[in-house]
């Protein structure tokens, strides 16, 4: 069957196919296992093709007892920028329909949809029972053969976004989940796992891989058989949402919880973060941190498994600090941050003022993961010079979303935004002070100013402002469109944080990233 929301993102219907098992009973006492599904790469997948396909096509595995959540993902993008969050709209939906076993929750996918699998799989680990990725590549720069160094490389900058979304920096985080890899004996693909299976290694972890015998691009029916009665197995016991152990790696904010740990805040951006916390007695937890300057241990109701009548002592890098206990329904919260090299409990997640944190830690793509509003400018611009520029990447921006994230980018003009524009969504300002009524109102509060040179433009995203709680983007959409159609492994963001263009020479002139208190 076939399904649809509405999303937050661009307020567009997405929509997902369904396959419900005969065994389904809305009336059965127990919840149910859900498999998502990520498809294969195919340039003719319009949304009438994808609902004509998941009409009449049951898919790839159908387990028994097992709802299967067939993602469009906005199109072919390998789950990453609006199809991740694709991931999440879908799966809730379905969640609202269906009463799901939250624990029993696989990835699953085949070709650019095991490049999902695996991207997905090793970012939230900690929500999945199981990983099962098919072919498809897991990093950027050895899948393409990119060179790192010389003439043609790509920018520092760009080299350093990889982290985030290739599956290889967080290979680590498997340790939370169970994986299990497939690919062909003779598919060239093969190298995803090749290179996750290298990277587990690096951390202690060993993969298991079923393999298909002399198989080019496709699932061995044996293969399918064995793969099967693994994940089945997997299945029947389920994941622990509170294990005594997790061991959580990132490079950033953007993704900074795992299990019953959190992260909110880093040392720096883009820098390896690593968060390793065990529970090793009744009144004892041990936590070992790199790159982090502010945590949170979290467990709900009935999860922790501390003395409640006592309070823990909790060793963060070899420093002892008693917390409050749990909570009388064995719940239990406490924050932590550090000042200088010294641990403290913390009464709130952050500190005051701005700073990066989860949700607003950029880079430049990120603000179209949630709501956005593109601001066209109607005054007269103080930059003649860059006011063609601006408007064609305005258009070519609306063009590019519809082609790759199949919605329709929502447009204002600056004379219409709204105090309710500002708190529901980020605003993408197109123009300069002169011809953008609402840019004219920030200017002055931005960190990057804008050039004197007559052709130079500034790109850049930071907390709105008018509302912290949102970004502001002068003149950008999301960075990557000039790759889309060479491969999904180049889909990653080609800016950083802040940029000035050249406009009559099309070229960078300098970038960077703002520091971790959105300062240069």
């Amino acid at each position: 069957m076939v399904r649809g929301y509405i999303s937050k993102i661009d307020r567009s219907v997405q929509p997902y196919g369904l396959v419900v098992p005969p065994s389904y009973s809305p009336n059965a006492p127990h919840r149910w296992r859900l498999d998502l599904w990520f498809h294969g790469r195919s340039e003719t997948l319009s949304e009438v093709n994808f609902l004509s396909d998941r009409s009449r096509n049951p898919g790839e595995f159908t387990p028994r007892d097992t709802i299967v959540l067939h993602l469009y993902g906005r199109f072919c993008n390998a789950s990453k920028f609006a199809g991740e969050v694709d991931l999440f709209e879908a799966t809730d939906a379905v969640k609202r329909q269906y009463p799901i076993d939250e624990n029993r929750i696989l990835v699953r996918g085949f070709s650019m949809g095991g490049a999902s699998a695996w991207h997905i799989g090793a970012h939230y680990a900690g929500l999945w029972a199981a990983v099962a990725p098919g072919a498809g590549f897991s990093e950027t720069a050895q899948y393409q053969k990119l060179r790192l160094t010389g003439e043609g490389a790509p920018p520092a900058w760009e080299q350093k976004l990889w982290h985030l979304y290739d599956a290889t920096d967080y290979a680590g985080n498997l340790f939370n989940t169970s994986t299990v890899a497939y690919n062909g004996e003779i598919d060239p693909q093969k190298q995803a796992a090749d290179m996750m299976e290298r990277a587990m290694a690096e951390v202690g972890l060993r993969l298991i891989r079923v393999v298909g015998p002399q198989t080019a691009h496709r699932y061995h029916p044996d293969s399918k058989i064995e793969i099967a009665r693994m994940l089945d197995a997997i299945a029947e016991r389920g994941s622990d949402p509170y294990p005594r152990k997790v061991k959580f790696t990132t490079w950033t904010l953007a993704y900074n919880r795992m299990k019953w740990v959190t992260i909110d805040a880093l040392g720096r951006h883009w820098e390896r973060t690593r968060l390793d916390a065990e529970i090793t007695g009744e009144t004892s937890v041990n936590v070992d941190t790199q790159n982090v300057t502010a945590f949170t241990l979290e467990m709900g109701s009935g999860g922790c498994p501390l003395d409640p009548a006592r309070k823990p002592v909790v060793i963060i890098d070899g420093q002892k600090v008693t917390a409050p206990g749990p909570m009388s329904d064995r719940s239990w919260t406490a924050h932590f941050r550090k000042s200088g090299s010294q641990w403290t409990m913390a009464d709130t997640v952050t500190d005051a003022g701005l700073h990066k944190r989860h949700g607003l830690q950029g880079p430049i793509d990120d603000a179209f993961l949630d709501s956005f509003l593109f601001v066209s400018p109607t005054g007269a611009p103080q930059a003649p010079g860059v006011a063609k520029w601006v408007a064609a990447q305005e258009k070519k921006a609306v063009d590019e979303w519809r082609r790759q994230f199949r919605g329709d980018a929502q447009v204002r003009d600056d004379t219409a935004v709204t105090d309710a524009d500002m708190a529901s969504s980020n605003l993408v300002l197109w123009g300069d002070p002169g011809s953008n009524r609402v840019l004219a109102r920030i200017a002055d509060r931005l960190p990057v100013k804008w050039p004197s040179a007559p052709t130079q433009v500034p790109i850049l995203i930071y907390p709105n402002p008018l509302n912290p709680k949102r970004y502001v983007v002068l003149n950008s959409g999301f960075t990557f469109e000039d790759y889309a159609a060479r491969s999904n492994s180049l889909q990653t963001p080609k800016l950083p944080d802040w940029a000035i263009i050249d406009t009559a020479e099309g070229k960078i002139v300098r970038a960077g990233f703002f520091n971790e208190n959105w300062g240069l």
